[in-house]
């Protein structure tokens, strides 16, 4: 079982690890020539990092301690802002860009928490996609099953390996359409998506400003919820009631039977079952309820979405100078935005409101919404690789589930679910705009249940 934030921290402060030895451990881990850390990182900050690790002991050694993470590593994903730096996004296409004159918010909390930054991690080129697979850097493989070559899910693809594989405690992501929660899914860890507002874009190359939204993969819900906090800049005092997990009996849980549940294998729809079955036994109330607007949501974006829309309008002067060094599969979706006209963005900005107002209206009498994140289990490389059709339908369907919780602007936790030993499977635990605080809570106690 990996370490948690908490416990890492504990044995800081009672002087039974060092942020140093830490450091070293995950470094030689991304550094390890017969590990997963050439296609986890675009870069490590080797020295960086022990610097940042050396500072930490000897301010903990004097009884100080700035955060929660103080010392412990942690990853960033290659779309966030380092002062100095030109961020890629995965893409070689903005090699040669001016830097960045300053570290994007998220960093600046990070560092100012005493985060070791280890290093950029590996991502679908400009986070255009939930699979994982990037041409460029290579694809960080799925540590379930990696003689296999499966995919770890995208498009925060090394941010997911990265903690599974122990060269990050805990890892800072994007989730524009499941980009957090899909490769912890996959990965069998936990990922938090929070209603956007939440964390602070400034200094994050965008994929879409409508749906983008910054989240943390870690070893358990209870290391995203710290992670969240800091990421916010909540006072990390007052935000303790964020760790406290709900009761479970009384909770009122919906499982959207609509779309959600469809497509489903045989080893996602009976470990979902198995996972009903305890929270039901536990004393929570589950019901399956219709939510006719998520079949309406294909037909809202047939014409591309908020992504494409928004992403053409960043990327076309690049495109227009580098579309060739593009991966093929992601410049086709961006160029799909240059179809959607004014009118059609502002009738699609009009039924998103409609939508979110009538789902809303429909969930609102129930703690939260529960659905598989994902579901299928992990592909391999090979199979979505394999031709357009394939990728793109694979593509679709892992995405889809997420891509709800996206687009009605909520915000959601992925929970493993799975039997040890068994391929992971995420349970989704999602809910409306601001109940993050509520389904942090919810997916603790979910946790604590499935660990029991």
């Amino acid at each position: 079982m990996l370490s948690t934030l908490h416990d890492t921290a504990v044995a800081l402060q009672e002087g039974r690890l060092s942020a140093v030895a830490l450091t070293e451990d995950a470094l030689a881990r991304a550094t390890d020539p017969a590990g997963e850390g050439a296609r986890v990182f675009t870069k490590v900050y080797a020295e960086r990092a022990r610097a940042a690790a050396q500072a930490s002991d000897t301010l903990r050694a004097a009884g100080l301690s700035r955060s929660p993470i103080d010392g412990l590593p942690i990853s960033i994903k290659d779309l966030f802002d380092v002062a100095g730096e030109t961020t890629l996004a995965g893409s070689v296409a903005l090699e040669g860009a001016p830097v960045a004159d300053d570290h994007a918010v998220v960093v600046q909390r990070l560092l100012a928490a005493g985060a070791v930054i280890v290093g950029r991690t590996n991502m679908v080129e400009f986070a255009y996609s939930g699979l994982g697979v990037n041409p460029h850097y290579g694809t960080p493989l799925n540590p379930w099953d990696r003689a296999s070559g499966r995919i770890p899910g995208g498009s925060s693809s090394g941010a997911g390996v990265s903690v599974t594989d122990r060269m990050a405690l805990g890892a800072i992501g994007s989730d524009t359409g499941g980009s957090v929660r899909i490769p912890a899914a996959l990965c069998g860890i936990a990922g938090f998506k929070p209603s956007a507002w939440r964390v602070s874009m400034a200094g994050v190359l965008p994929l879409s400003a409508n749906l983008d939204s910054i989240g943390p993969l870690a070893p358990s819900v209870r290391c995203c919820a710290t992670l969240d906090a800091i990421l916010a800049g909540d006072d990390i005092t007052r935000a303790s009631p964020v760790w406290q997990a709900a009761p479970l009996r009384g909770l009122r849980l919906a499982v959207p039977t609509t779309l959600a549940l469809d497509g489903m294998d045989e080893h996602v729809a009976a470990t979902f079952a198995a996972a009903i079955s305890e929270l039901s036994a536990a004393g929570a109330q589950v019901d399956e309820i219709d939510v006719p607007e998520f079949a309406q949501l294909a037909a809202i974006n047939k014409t591309g979405g908020f992504t494409a829309a928004e992403a053409w309008a960043w990327h076309r002067d690049l495109i227009a100078r580098a579309g060739d060094r593009y991966d093929p599969r992601v410049v086709s979706r961006i160029r799909r935005g240059a179809e959607m006209s004014a009118a059609d963005y502002l009738d699609l900005l009009d039924a998103r409101e409609a939508w979110v107002a009538a789902v809303d209206h429909r969930i609102a009498g129930y703690d939260a919404l529960i659905l598989p994140t994902v579901p299928v289990t992990a592909p391999t490389v090979a199979e979505v690789s394999a031709d357009d059709a394939v990728y793109y339908a694979t593509n679709g369907l892992i995405l889809r589930n997420p891509t709800l919780i996206n687009f009605l602007d909520g915000c959601a936790v992925s929970v493993p679910c799975h039997t040890a030993g068994t391929a992971p499977v995420g349970l989704m635990i999602a809910g409306a705009n601001g109940t993050d605080s509520r389904i942090l809570s919810i997916g603790m106690a979910v946790e604590d249940l499935l660990q029991a």
